[in-house]
C-alpha cells in the first residue's frame, strides 16, 4: 500500500509541476520544493538501514527504494537549478521568461520542437492537426511556417560556418570531397549523435522480447509456482528479484513497458535523423543556388554542365545525401544489434546458433551482390527511361508536323525501340527484386531450419524445449532485419559518396569574371541573426502595396546629367571575348561606344555575333584582353537591391561597375508565374505605367482571350502561349522596368509587321528614347534604322562599322545602298498612323474555348485529388470527405486486371499458400519443442531412473519438408508480383503511346503538354518500379497480421473479445492518417515543382537575372520555396511516425493481451507452453507489421492515382486514319499536277466551336503561285490546315488533281503535300535524320536541297557533314538556320503542293530575298501557296487571297488588286513599305 501511494503522489507532482509551468506561475515551486527535499531524505534514510541490515540486490525492495532515491534526487537538483537560473523564488527581481520567438508567431504551426517530452514522444501535438486534415484538404496555409531554427537560412548560414572553417584549415582544396563532408559533419553531426544514440537503445530494447517469451513459456512450463519460503528481515516479508521476475505476469507487463519504451526509442531516432535530413537539403539547395548565380555562362553554353544536370543535382543528389544522414544511424546501431543477437542465440542454443547466424551472414554479401545488381539495373531503366521521355517529349513538341508529314509512325516506333530496350533492363531491374524479395522472407527460414535440426541432432542432451526454441526463432527475425537493411545503408552510402563528388566538382567549377559583383552574395549570413530569418510565403500571396506613379519614378531613378565627358553609356575599348578560355575569340577587334540616353541599333547577318556582344557587354563573356567602362550614372543600381556605398567593393574608376540592365534575350525567357508577374519582375505595381506597357506591346487583345486575364499563370517556358506573346511578354518586362539602360535583343523576330511598328513606335521611341533611356537594339527590320541614334553594323564577330546613319552613307555607300534595297520602303519617319485592329472577335472566343478547355482538362487531370471547390451545401461536402477517405479499389480491379486471367489467380493463391505454410512451419515447431519437452519431464516426474531417448527424426523431417516448401513458395509469391507488375506497365505504355500519337490536333492544344509528359514520366515511373514493391509489401504485410491474429485467436479465444476494441482503434487510426498523408504527400510533391522549377528557370534565365541584377530577390524567392517543401516535409515525417508510434503501442497491448490471455490458458491446462509461445511470437510479429500495412496501404491509395490518371487519357478517341479509297484506287504519282479545287469550303477547330473559314470557293491552276494575306487571326493558317485534314471540315470539299482528299486515308494525304510551319522544329539526331527520316533520298538529294535553302556551307563547316549532330530542338544552330532546315526539309519531298506558312518570320531580309527567288526558280513547275508574314514577298505570285474572318475578301492577281485604290491588299502593301 505505501509503495502505491509513493508511485501515486510521484505522478501528481510531475502532473503538477508540468501546470505550474503553463501557467506560469513559479511561486508555486515552492511547495514542489519541499516535498521532493522531504521524499529524498525519507527515501534516502530507509535506503540507508536497508544497507545497515545487510539488505543487499537480491532483495527486490532494495532495488525499488534505491531507484527511487536516484528519482527524487534528479528531480530536486533539477528544481534547484531551475530556480537558481530562473532567479524565481529567493530573488527580488525574477528573470522574465518569454516562449520562444517561434511561438510568438501565430504562423508556425511545427510544434515538436516546443511541445513536452511526453508530446514530443507520442506526437500528441499532431492529433488536431490529423483531425483537421480530415475536415478539409491541407495546404500551405494549414501547415504554416518553419521553426526559425529548420529554415533554409539558418541551415545555409550553419553550412558556410563550416565551409569557411574548412577553407582556413586546407586552402589547398576547400571544395574538395573530404572538405565537403567534414563540413556536413561539423554543422549536422550532433543530432545525429544523438539519433544513433535513440536508435542504439531502442536496439537493445528489442532482445527483451525475446527474453521475455523464453522466461514466460519456461515459468509456464513449470505452473507459474514462484511461491517460496519468503525472507523476513526487520519484521517485514521480502521477496526478492529472483522470485518476482519468475512470474509470468511480471514479465509479461515488463515486456509491455519495454516494447513501449523500444518503440518510442526508434521513433525518435528515425525523427530526428529525418529532420536533420531536410536540414541539410535545405542548407545544400541554398548553396547550390547561390552557386548557380556566380556561374559562368559559357559553363552552361559550351555544354561543360546543362541545366539537367544541375536539376539532378538539386532534386536527385541532395536527396541521397537526405537519405544517407537518414540511414546514417544504422552504420553504428547494426554492429551492435548483431553481436548482441549472436551472443543471446549462443547462450540458448549453443554452437547450432552460430551455424544458423553463419548461414544469414554468409548470405548478406549475396544480398549485397543482389542489391548492386538492382542499383545497376535501376541506373540503366533510368537512362533509357530519360532516352524514351526525351525522344516523347520531342513527338509531342512536334506532333503538328509529325501529323502534317504523316511521320507518326517513324516516331511511334523510334519511342516503342528505346520502351522495349528499357523494358529488357526493366526485366532484369524485376528479377532482381524478385530475387531480393525472396532472400528477405527465405533466408530466415533456411537459418532456422538448420539451427533446430543441428541443434535436435547434433546435441542430443540439449534443451530443447518450447521457450528456447521460440526465443531462438523471435531472435533469427531481429537479427535478419540489419543484415537486410545493410545493403540498403552500403547501397545508400556509395550514392551519398557519389552525390559529394559531384556537388565538390560542381562547387568548383568556374566562376564569372570579375565584372560580377559579388557583392550581392546572400549577405544574410553577415547582418541576420539567427533569429531574423525570412518568413515563409504562402502560396495565395497578397499583391504588393501599389504606389503612386510620381512616388515610383522618383525614387527609383536618378536624374541623368549627361557631361562632356561621360557622353558615352558604355565603351568597350580593344575587346577580344570568348566563350571558353581555350577557344577561340568569338568577339575581336570590338572598339565600340554606345552614346547615352540614345537609340543604338546593332545590325548584321544571321550568326554574326550581336547577341553575343550584348552578352559581352552584360559581362556574361570571359574577356582575353580589353576594356569595358560604364558610365557613373549607371554604376550603382537603379533597383536599390544589391549595391550600397558601405558594401559595394572599391573599384578602379576606369572600369566601373554596372548597375541594372533591362534585357530582354533573343529567346524570351519567361517566369512560371503571373503574366502581371512576369512583367513588373518583383518591382512594386504601378497601374498607369502597367497598362502603358501593355499598349505599347499589343497585349491587351491577347491578355483578354486567357481565361484569367494577366493573373494567368504561364506555364514552364511559357509553354501555354505562342511565340510572339512569349517575345512581347518579354520586352514588357523591360519596357517596365526603371532602368536607365534597355539592351533589346531581337525583339520582333516573332511579330508581325503591324505588332513590330507598334512595338516601335509606341514601346521603344516614346516610351523609351523620350525618356532619355539609354537603349542597345538589335533587330534584323532595316527599316527602323532611320529611327537609331547610333548605329553598329558586324559582320564575322567584328564591328564593321559604326556611326550614325548619315556617316555611314557617306563613308559607306555600298553598305548603305544594300541595306536601302533590303528595306524595302522610304527614309520616313512613319507618319501615317498604323491601325492595328483588334483581333476578331471570332478568333479571341476560339482561343477562349482553347484555355477554358485546356485548364477543364487540367482540373479533370487532378481528379484523382478530388478537391471539389467548398460549398455552403453540407451534403456536398461530406460526401467529398468520404470521397477523400475512400480507397481507389476501381483504379486497383483496372490494374489487377490488366494482368490477366492466368497471372491474376497465381499471385492470390501463391501468397495465401506462402502465408499457410509459414503458420505450418511454426505450428509445427510448436508441437515438436511441446513433445521434446514432455518426453524429458515425465522421467523426473515419475522418479524412472532409466530416461526415454526422444526420437527428432519424425518432426525434423516434416519441419524440413514444410520449410522447403515455405522457401520455393516465397520463390514464387516475389516472381509472380513483379511478373504482374512487367505485364502491366507493358500494357499501359502501349496503350497510352498508341492513344496519344493517333490523337487529333485538338487533343494537344486543349491539353497542357507537362500534362500528357507527366503521363510518360511520373506516372509510367510508378507503374514500373512502385506498385509492385508496394503491393508486395501490402500484401505481405496484411496476410501477416491476418494470420498473426488468427494464431493468437486460435491459441486463446478470449483475446478475440479484446481484439474488437483494438480494431476499431486501428482502423480510425489508419482512416485519418491516410487522408492526411495523402494530401501531405502531394503537398510535398507540388512544392518540390516550384522549386525546381526555379533552380531550372534560374538557369535559364541566369544572363536576364544577372543583367537586372536582381540575385537577391531569387534568392530570397528560393529560401520560400526551400521553405514550403521542407515544412510538407517535415509533417509528412511527423504524420508517419504519428501513425507508428499509436500502430506500435496497439502491437504492444496485442502482446501483453496475448501474453495475459495465454499465461492463464495455460494454467488452467487449457494449452501447452509451446502452443504459449507460439502465441507470443506471432504476437510480437503482429507489432511489428501493423504500421507497415497502414503506410503500405496509404502508399498504394498514391500510386494507384498514376493509373487512374493514364485510364483517364486512355479513353481519348483517336483521329480516323481510314479512307474510303483503298491504296490500288489511288495513282502512284498522285497529286502529279497540284491542281486544287476548293468548293463552298467551311471548317471549324472541334464540333462544338464556330467555323473559321466559311463558305470557301477557290481554283488555283497547277504549278500557280499563291499568296494568301490578311490580319492575325483571320483564317490564313486554317486554309493550310485544311488541305490535310487537321481541322474538321463539316461542309464543302478540296478537290485535289481530281480526288476529294476526304475519301484519301490519312497518312497517304499528309505523305503526299509539304508545308512550312511558322514554329522551326528540329528533332534531336544527324542532320540527315531531320531532313530525310523515312531515309528515301539520296546525299546528292539532300546536299541539294541544303544549297537551295542557302545552308550548304554551314553544313559542309561542320564535322561529319549531313551526319552532324542535332542538339535537342536544334539549340545549337540559330533561330534562321533552323528555319532554313525547315525549308531544306520541305524541298526534300518533292511534292507538286508545297504550303509554306509564314515561314520567313525568323530569317534576315537578305536571306529571305535569295530564298524567294529560289522558290520561284526551284519550283517552278510546282503549286505553292504561301502564307504571307511580310507582304512584299508575295507580291510575285500568280494570284494573291485576301482572308478576313474567315472568309475570301479579295482574289485576283496582285497587279490587279494594287490598282484598286480601296483594295485591302493595297493597303497591306502600302503599310508594310
Amino acid at each position: 500500500m505505501p509503495a502505491g501511494m509513493a508511485f501515486l503522489a510521484a505522478i501528481t507532482s510531475v502532473v503538477y509541476y508540468h501546470n505550474i509551468e503553463t501557467s506560469n506561475f513559479p511561486k508555486l515551486l515552492i511547495a514542489l520544493l519541499f516535498y521532493w527535499t522531504l521524499a529524498f531524505i525519507t527515501k534516502t534514510i530507509k535506503f540507508v538501514k536497508f544497507c545497515d541490515n545487510g539488505v543487499g540486490f537480491s532483495q527486490l525492495r532494495f532495488c525499488l527504494t534505491g531507484l527511487l532515491v536516484v528519482l527524487y534526487g534528479m528531480l530536486l537538483a533539477v528544481e534547484i537549478n531551475v530556480i537558481r537560473v530562473r532567479r524565481y523564488v529567493f530573488f527580488k527581481t525574477p528573470k522574465e521568461v518569454k516562449p520562444p520567438e517561434d511561438l510568438q508567431d501565430l504562423g508556425v504551426r511545427f510544434l515538436q520542437p516546443f511541445v513536452n517530452l511526453l508530446s514530443k514522444g507520442t506526437y500528441w501535438w499532431m492529433n488536431t492537426f490529423i483531425k483537421t486534415a480530415h475536415k478539409k484538404p491541407i495546404d500551405l496555409k494549414t501547415i504554416g511556417k518553419l521553426p526559425i531554427a529548420m529554415r533554409a537560412l539558418t541551415n545555409y548560414i550553419l553550412l558556410n560556418e563550416a565551409f569557411e572553417a574548412q577553407k582556413n584549415k586546407r586552402s589547398s582544396s576547400p571544395q574538395g570531397s573530404r572538405s565537403i563532408w567534414r563540413a556536413l559533419c561539423c554543422a549536422f553531426g550532433r543530432p545525429l549523435l544523438l539519433s544513433s544514440t535513440f536508435r542504439i537503445l531502442a536496439d537493445l530494447l528489442g532482445f527483451a522480447g525475446p527474453l521475455c517469451i523464453s522466461g514466460i513459456v519456461h515459468n509456464v512450463g513449470k505452473g507459474n509456482n514462484t511461491i517460496r519460503p519468503q525472507t523476513k528481515i526487520l519484521g517485514v516479508f521480502f521477496i526478492s528479484s529472483q522470485e518476482f521476475l519468475s512470474n509470468a505476469y511480471v514479465l509479461a507487463v515488463l515486456l509491455f513497458f519495454a516494447l513501449l519504451l523500444q518503440r518510442t526509442f526508434l521513433q525518435a531516432s528515425y525523427y530526428v535523423a529525418i529532420e536533420t535530413g531536410i536540414n541539410l537539403r535545405g542548407a545544400i539547395q541554398t548553396k547550390i543556388y547561390n552557386k548557380i548565380m556566380q556561374l559562368s555562362t559559357s559553363n552552361m553554353s559550351m555544354g561543360e554542365m546543362t541545366a539537367g544536370q544541375i536539376c539532378n543535382l538539386v532534386a536527385i543528389d541532395t536527396n541521397q545525401l537526405m537519405w544517407f544522414f537518414f540511414l546514417c544511424p544504422n552504420l553504428w546501431a547494426m554492429p551492435v544489434q548483431i553481436i548482441v543477437g549472436v551472443l543471446l542465440l549462443y547462450y540458448l542454443l549453443g554452437i547450432s546458433a552460430l551455424i544458423g547466424a553463419a548461414v544469414i551472414i554468409v548470405l548478406a554479401p549475396v544480398q549485397y551482390f543482389v542489391a548492386t545488381k538492382l542499383s545497376q539495373a535501376q541506373r540503366s531503366t533510368l537512362e533509357y527511361s530519360n532516352e524514351r521521355l526525351k525522344k516523347t517529349n520531342e513527338m509531342l513538341r512536334g506532333i503538328k508536323l509529325l501529323k502534317l508529314y504523316a511521320w507518326e509512325h517513324i516516331f511511334h516506333s523510334s519511342v516503342e525501340e528505346t520502351r522495349q530496350k528499357e523494358m529488357t533492363s526493366l526485366k532484369s531491374f524485376a528479377l532482381y527484386t524478385s530475387i531480393s524479395i525472396f532472400m528477405n522472407a527465405a533466408i530466415p527460414i533456411a537459418a532456422v531450419l538448420i539451427t533446430f535440426v543441428v541443434h535436435a541432432h547434433l546435441t542430443r542432451k540439449a534443451d530443447f524445449s518450447p521457450s528456447v526454441a521460440f526465443a531462438s526463432l523471435s531472435l533469427f527475425h531481429i537479427l535478419v532485419s540489419p543484415l537486410f537493411l545493410l545493403s540498403s545503408v552500403v547501397r545508400s552510402t556509395v550514392k551519398a559518396l557519389v552525390s559529394v563528388q559531384k556537388l565538390s566538382e560542381f562547387l568548383s567549377s568556374e566562376e564569372i569574371g570579375e565584372e560580377h559583383d559579388k557583392s550581392s552574395e546572400l549577405r544574410s549570413a553577415d547582418n541576420h541573426s539567427k533569429y531574423q530569418a525570412v518568413p515563409l510565403k504562402v502560396v495565395n500571396r497578397k499583391r504588393p502595396a501599389r504606389e503612386d506613379w510620381n512616388n515610383y519614378s522618383s525614387h527609383m531613378r536618378r536624374p541623368i546629367n549627361i557631361t562632356e565627358a561621360d557622353d558615352f553609356c558604355v565603351k568597350i575599348t580593344n575587346g577580344f571575348f570568348t566563350w571558353t578560355p581555350e577557344g577561340p575569340p568569338a568577339l575581336s577587334n570590338i572598339d565600340i561606344r554606345i552614346p547615352q540616353g540614345q537609340l543604338t541599333m546593332i545590325v548584321g547577318q544571321v550568326g554574326c555575333g550581336k547577341s553575343s556582344l550584348l552578352l559581352a557587354i552584360l559581362g556574361e563573356m570571359q574577356k582575353i584582353s580589353g576594356n569595358i567602362s560604364w558610365s557613373s550614372c549607371t554604376s550603382d543600381s537603379e533597383t536599390g537591391e544589391d549595391f550600397s556605398p558601405e558594401k559595394e567593393p572599391p573599384i578602379d574608376m576606369e572600369v566601373r561597375k554596372r548597375g541594372a540592365v533591362a534585357y530582354a534575350s533573343q529567346k524570351p525567357w519567361l517566369l512560371n508565374a503571373t503574366v502581371e508577374e512576369n512583367i513588373t519582375f518583383e518591382s512594386s505595381f504601378n497601374k498607369q505605367r502597367y497598362k502603358a506597357v501593355i499598349d505599347a506591346c499589343s497585349l491587351q487583345p491577347d491578355i483578354d482571350i486567357l481565361p484569367h486575364g494577366d493573373q494567368t499563370q504561364i506555364g514552364e517556358r511559357g509553354i501555354n502561349l505562342s511565340g510572339g506573346q512569349r517575345q512581347r511578354i518579354s520586352v514588357a518586362r523591360a519596357l517596365y522596368q526603371q532602368t536607365n539602360v534597355v539592351f533589346l535583343d531581337d525583339p520582333f523576330s516573332a511579330l508581325d509587321i503591324h505588332l513590330s511598328d507598334h512595338l516601335m513606335q509606341e514601346g521603344i521611341l516614346k516610351m523609351l528614347r523620350e525618356d532619355k533611356r539609354t537603349i542597345v537594339l538589335v533587330t534584323h527590320k532595316l527599316q527602323y534604322l532611320p529611327h537609331a541614334d547610333w548605329i553598329i553594323a558586324m559582320k564575322d564577330g567584328n564591328i564593321q562599322r559604326e556611326g550614325t546613319l548619315k556617316d555611314i552613307q557617306k563613308s559607306e555607300t555600298e553598305l548603305f545602298e544594300h541595306w536601302k534595297t533590303l528595306m524595302n520602303r522610304q527614309d520616313q519617319e512613319l507618319e501615317k498612323e498604323t491601325t492595328i485592329e483588334e483581333n476578331p472577335v471570332l478568333e479571341r472566343t476560339n482561343l477562349r474555348r482553347t484555355m477554358y478547355s485546356r485548364e477543364a482538362l487540367l482540373k479533370d487531370d487532378e481528379e484523382d485529388e478530388e478537391e471539389v471547390t467548398e460549398s455552403d451545401d453540407e451534403d456536398n461536402l461530406s460526401s467529398v470527405l468520404h470521397q477523400r477517405a475512400k480507397m481507389p479499389w476501381r483504379a486497383c480491379g483496372k490494374y489487377l486486371s490488366a494482368a490477366g486471367i492466368l497471372l491474376l489467380p497465381l499471385l492470390l493463391l501463391s501468397q495465401l499458400l506462402k502465408h499457410t505454410v509459414m503458420v505450418a512451419i511454426d505450428y509445427c515447431l510448436a508441437l515438436w519443442t511441446e513433445h521434446a519437452i514432455s518426453i524429458k519431464t515425465e522421467p523426473e516426474i515419475k522418479n524412472c531412473s532409466q530416461c526415454m531417448e526422444f526420437d527428432h527424426s519424425q518432426y525434423s523431417k516434416v519441419f524440413s519438408i514444410l520449410c522447403c516448401l515455405g522457401i520455393v513458395l516465397c520463390l514464387v509469391t516475389s516472381i509472380a508480383v513483379e511478373w504482374t507488375g512487367l505485364k502491366v506497365t507493358k500494357k499501359l505504355h502501349s496503350s497510352l503511346l498508341n492513344k496519344i500519337i493517333l490523337a487529333p490536333m485538338r487533343f494537344f492544344e486543349t491539353t497542357p503538354l507537362g500534362s500528357i509528359l507527366n503521363r510518360f514520366s511520373a506516372d509510367c515511373n510508378t507503374i514500373d518500379q512502385h506498385i509492385p514493391a508496394t503491393l508486395e509489401c501490402l500484401s505481405r504485410s496484411t496476410l501477416l497480421c491476418v494470420s498473426a491474429l488468427a494464431v493468437i485467436s486460435y491459441v486463446t479465444p478470449m483475446f478475440l473479445i479484446a481484439l474488437v476494441p483494438l480494431a476499431i482503434m486501428c482502423y480510425f487510426i489508419q482512416k485519418y492518417f491516410r487522408v492526411a498523408s495523402r494530401d501531405l504527400q502531394q503537398l510535398d510533391d507540388s512544392t518540390q515543382l516550384p522549386l525546381l522549377s526555379h533552380f531550372s528557370e534560374t538557369v535559364e534565365g541566369l544572363t536576364t537575372i544577372r543583367a537586372f541584377r536582381y540575385e537577391a530577390k531569387f534568392r530570397q524567392k528560393l529560401l520560400e520555396y526551400t521553405d514550403s517543401n521542407n515544412i510538407a516535409s517535415l509533417f509528412l515525417t511527423a504524420a508517419n511516425r504519428w501513425l507508428e508510434v499509436r500502430m506500435e503501442y496497439i502491437g504492444a497491448c496485442v502482446v501483453l493481451i496475448a501474453a495475459v490471455t495465454s499465461i492463464t490458458s495455460c494454467l488452467y491446462n487449457k494449452i501447452t507452453s509451446g502452443l504459449v509461445g507460439l502465441g507470443l511470437t506471432y504476437a510480437l510479429m503482429v507489432s511489428n507489421y501493423l504500421n507497415w500495412m497502414v503506410r503500405n496501404l496509404a502508399d498504394m491509395e498514391i500510386q494507384l492515382g498514376a493509373v487512374k490518371r493514364i485510364n483517364g487519357l486512355l479513353k481519348t478517341e483517336a483521329e480516323n486514319y481510314e479512307g474510303l479509297l483503298s491504296s490500288s484506287q489511288i495513282p502512284q504519282n498522285w497529286p502529279d499536277r497540284g491542281e486544287i479545287q476548293i468548293q463552298n469550303l467551311s471548317v471549324r477547330y472541334d464540333s462544338n466551336l464556330k467555323p473559321v473559314l466559311k463558305h470557301v470557293n477557290a481554283h488555283i491552276s497547277p504549278g500557280q503561285k499563291i499568296g494568301i494575306c490578311g490580319r492575325t487571326g483571320s483564317g490564313k493558317s486554317s486554309f493550310s490546315l485544311a488541305f490535310f485534314r487537321m481541322v474538321d471540315t463539316f461542309e464543302g470539299r478540296i478537290i485535289i488533281d481530281g480526288i476529294d482528299i476526304a475519301k484519301l486515308p490519312l497518312q497517304t494525304l499528309r505523305s503526299r503535300l509539304s508545308i512550312i510551319l511558322q514554329d522551326p522544329i528540329l528533332f534531336s539526331g544527324t542532320i540527315r535524320f531531320n531532313l530525310d527520316p523515312e531515309k528515301k533520298c539520296t546525299d546528292s538529294m539532300l546536299w541539294e536541297a541544303l544549297e537551295i535553302a542557302q545552308l550548304k556551307h554551314v553544313v559542309k563547316a561542320l564535322p561529319g557533314g549531313l551526319d552532324a549532330i542535332v542538339t535537342e530542338g536544334g539549340e545549337n544552330f540559330s533561330q534562321g538556320q533552323r528555319q532554313l532546315f525547315c525549308l531544306a526539309r520541305a524541298f526534300v519531298r518533292k511534292t507538286s503542293i508545297f504550303i509554306m506558312d509564314e515561314a520567313t518570320a525568323s530569317i534576315d531580309m537578305a536571306t529571305e530575298n535569295i530564298l524567294q527567288k529560289v522558290v520561284m526558280t526551284a519550283f517552278a513547275d510546282r503549286t505553292v501557296v504561301t502564307i504571307a508574314h511580310r507582304v512584299h514577298t508575295i507580291l510575285n505570285s500568280d494570284l494573291v487571297i485576301v482572308m478576313k474572318r474567315g472568309v475570301i475578301l479579295e482574289y485576283d492577281k496582285p497587279e490587279v488588286l494594287l490598282e484598286q485604290e480601296d483594295s485591302v491588299f493595297a493597303s497591306f502593301v502600302q503599310a508594310d513599305k
